[in-house]
């Protein structure tokens, strides 16, 4: 955390400070939520949260070398604190005048289907010329962006930074923290429908970005989808769209994958063509480094500088993560889904030889659809002759009713009674997708098939 003092912390979040006023000029160390992670001059923040309540652990955040908390009540060592209503609200004010004490660009990423994935590439592009700082995991809601914010040190040339939502207003509060310089959306999906709706809901949500971007900043937009592709200007600039389709600044062809651990393509743009390889399967990941080689070219990199930071990208967590036993391949994407990615990894698993087995769970939060979304994801695994499909969950009934009269397939309610069967369903080998919501646990099952 660059220099910023518990006075500034304070008149940002407006709150009632309570302890001696020389600390008030103290330099903060961090501002963390996790009381595992305080240390000296740290600003503590109390979260109330489903399980634990943060303003039980003030007294040993104190004694690990905290400065202060920021709470929502009077801790009981009546230790030093700032008082506020919502300690949420607090992180986001706070959050906003750090952001304000740095001149460097921001990058602001969202989509459906594929931010996380363009978040890391779009770094690994750019850290090939500049120091960059990154949202870290799933860091990308109001908490997260906050936290995400305060680990920003002095020394940052760029940041990239993650923005995820589920309702209307949530991206208007994340990007009147974040100010991006550039809006990167990767595409509309049909996610978060219990809120948003419809595609055309999801649009006017996660588009509220462009309310808050610089002056000179620049959209940068996925022309494969027909939602962005509508597009036509923000704020008075046309955006700069990547994809497979007509009229994309950056594009791609002759695409080639070993369909174990690479994909390699070339790129094309109005200045020239170069090859580059991604370690990762699915023409939706090569579309994904066509955003960033956008990112790239409008900072300044080269070809090679580009192709390298491609090259050097690696899968996070459990997303499309390949992984090989002596029996088995295993496509571990069960990290989350919506009809969209569920989509692409079907196909990245349609391009495998041999037998092909998608073990598919419920996908969440689809509203009135949720049905008919499933059935959709039925008929798709038909449309792409695999041979044998699992569905597990309520919802996924929905599949196995659509593809069962029609290819190999097979329904379990739990994940628990599915693990019994799967022993008996898989052979040596199998290709297999592993993906549903991550409410679904499905972590559980590539543990289980990774031993068999």
């Amino acid at each position: 955390m660059k220099s910023f003092t518990l006075k500034q912390a304070l008149t940002a979040c407006n709150g009632q400070y309570f302890g001696e006023a020389d600390l008030l000029e103290q330099e903060l160390s961090s501002i963390v939520t996790d009381s595992r992670k305080v240390k000296k001059n740290s600003l503590f923040a109390a979260i109330v949260g489903e399980r634990v309540d943060g303003h039980n652990f003030i007294p040993q955040c104190i004694e690990a070398g905290a400065l202060c908390s920021l709470c929502e009540k009077t801790p009981s060592d009546n230790s030093p604190h700032i008082l506020v209503e919502s300690t949420k609200q607090a992180l986001i004010d706070i959050a906003t005048a750090y952001r304000l004490t740095f001149s460097i660009p921001f990058i602001g990423i969202s989509g459906s289907v594929g931010k996380t994935t363009t978040k890391e590439m779009i770094a690994s592009v750019l850290s090939q010329k500049y120091k960059v700082h990154k949202t870290q995991g799933n860091f990308n809601n109001d908490l997260g962006v906050p936290l995400t914010l305060f680990a920003l040190e002095a020394d940052a040339e760029i940041a990239v930074i993650e923005m995820g939502i589920s309702d209307f207003g949530e991206m208007t509060v994340l990007s009147r923290i974040v100010k991006p310089d550039v809006c990167v959306l990767t595409n509309i999906g049909k996610c978060h429908l219990e809120c948003l709706i419809d595609r055309d809901g999801v649009k006017k949500a996660k588009t509220e970005m462009f309310d808050f971007m610089s002056k000179d900043g620049i959209a940068v937009l996925c022309g494969d989808d027909d939602k962005l592709s509508e597009i036509k200007e923000v704020q008075g600039k046309a955006p700069v769209f990547f994809g497979f389709s007509d009229g994309c600044a950056y594009t791609a062809h002759s695409i080639t994958s070993d369909n174990e651990t690479k994909t390699e393509f070339a790129v094309k743009y109005a200045e020239g063509e170069f090859s580059a390889t991604v370690y990762a399967l699915g023409k939706h990941m090569v579309a994904n480094a066509l955003g960033a080689t956008a990112i790239g070219k409008h900072f300044g990199l080269s070809d090679e500088e580009i192709a390298q930071g491609i090259a050097e990208y690696k899968p996070t967590g459990s997303r499309q993560n390949v992984i090989k036993t002596e029996k088995l391949t295993i496509i571990d994407d069960c990290y989350n889904a919506n009809p969209a990615s569920m989509k692409a990894s079907i196909e990245t698993l349609a391009g495998f030889e041999g037998r092909r087995v998608a073990i598919l769970g419920d996908m969440k939060e689809l509203g009135s659809q949720e049905a008919e979304l499933h059935c959709e994801i039925g008929r798709f695994a038909v449309e792409k002759t695999l041979d044998l499909v699992i569905a597990i969950g309520d919802l996924a009934l929905n599949i196995y009713k659509v593809a069962r009269p029609h290819i190999d397939c097979e329904w379990f309610s739990t994940v628990e009674e599915a693990k019994l069967e799967l022993y008996e369903m898989l052979t040596i080998g199998d290709t297999i997708l592993v993906k549903a919501s991550h409410s679904m646990k499905f972590e559980e099952i590539v543990d289980y098939i990774k031993e068999l």
